[in-house]
Formats: C-alpha cells, sequence, structure tokens
C-alpha cells in the first residue's frame, strides 16, 4: 500500500492499515527509542507510546515535510516526556564547549556496540548528546525541549564526550588485550 493510503487508512482508523504502518516503520523508530532510553524495555514502551500518539494525532499530519520526520518527532517528544516524568532535570553552571575528539583508528566495534555506550550514559547526558550529535537539534532546541539552559545543554554534550571517549578507549584497550592474548 502507498504512504499516502496508508496514513488515510489510519486516519480512519483502518487496522489493517494501521498495522501495515506500524511494521513499516517499527524497526526504525525502535532505534530512535533506543538512543533515547536505557534499556530495551523501557524503549519497546516509549516506541508502544509513540506509535498511540501517531495514531491518534495522524490526522495533524499536514504533509509540509516527510512524514517519516514527523513520526522520528513524536517519538523523540515522547521519549523526552518519559524522561521529565522519571527523572528531575538538574542544571550543572558549568560551560564546556571545548569537543573532544575520538581518533577514528581507536573505534573497533559495531554500531550495537556504541549505542550501549551511549544507553549507559547518565540520563540526561544521553538526552543531550542524542539530540545533538544524532539527531541534529541545536542547543537552543534542547534547551528549549529540556527545560534547561543552553549552556547546561553544552556541558551535558561535553561531559557526554568525555565519558563516551574514555568507554571506548577502555573497551578498545580490552578488545585488543585480548585478542593479543589468544582470549574472546
Amino acid at each position: 500500500m502507498e504512504l499516502d493510503q496508508l496514513i488515510k487508512g489510519c486516519i480512519k482508523q483502518n487496522r489493517k492499515a494501521q498495522e501495515e504502518l506500524y511494521h513499516r516503520y517499527k524497526k526504525v523508530l525502535f532505534v530512535l527509542c533506543l538512543k533515547y532510553c536505557s534499556n530495551e524495555a523501557e524503549a519497546e514502551d516509549n516506541l508502544h507510546n509513540a506509535f498511540i500518539d501517531i495514531f491518534t494525532n495522524i490526522r495533524n499530519f499536514n504533509h509540509k515535510g516527510s512524514f517519516e520526520g514527523w513520526i522520528k518527532r513524536i517519538t523523540i517528544n515522547k521519549a523526552i516526556d518519559s524522561y521529565k516524568r522519571h527523572f528531575q532535570l538538574v542544571p550543572i553552571k558549568d560551560d564546556f564547549t571545548q569537543e573532544i575528539q575520538v581518533d577514528e583508528g581507536e573505534i573497533d566495534f559495531s554500531l550495537d556496540s556504541i549505542l550501549q555506550l551511549i544507553q549507559e550514559l547518565p540520563n540526561q547526558y544521553r538526552l543531550v548528546f542524542c539530540l545533538y550529535e544524532l539527531d541534529d537539534y541545536s542547543h537552543q532546541e534542547i534547551a528549549e525541549m529540556l527545560s534547561i539552559s543552553e549552556n547546561t545543554s553544552k556541558s551535558n554534550l561535553h561531559r557526554a564526550k568525555v565519558i563516551l571517549k574514555e568507554k571506548i578507549k577502555a573497551q578498545n584497550a580490552f578488545h585488543h588485550y585480548t585478542i593479543r592474548h589468544g582470549k574472546k
């Protein structure tokens, strides 16, 4: 079924259209949820809640941009709303703007491994990192979304990068050690 037909079917609450739309986008949105959640169960909950919002509000999609962009925005907002309900955002006064670089030669593992490291970040750092680095939001937009200052957004991004760099170095060193010593 074409996307326009699926959208029209979902507006009419046609279960078959909803099911097809779900199966078409569930993998993309689940990966998006994983970026913002600390584990798979939380990501599944956010995915479920995002689809409820998508089906509830699909008649508001105005066709002025991509549908996938629209549903991704809903999914990100749902993850952020869930985070705000469960955790208090604490502003940090530091203003770190120095960029952290990781030498590409240091990275020697899969995208799944990197995603796991991102999920291990403290919640506020993970949100800012994903919004800024993976989904191209500005610090101003992040500050508005999370009700924090731009400087706090910058500081959280910096701290997330420092933590990720250290985790990447540690995992890569462990990986090289096990290969050299024949352990796996």
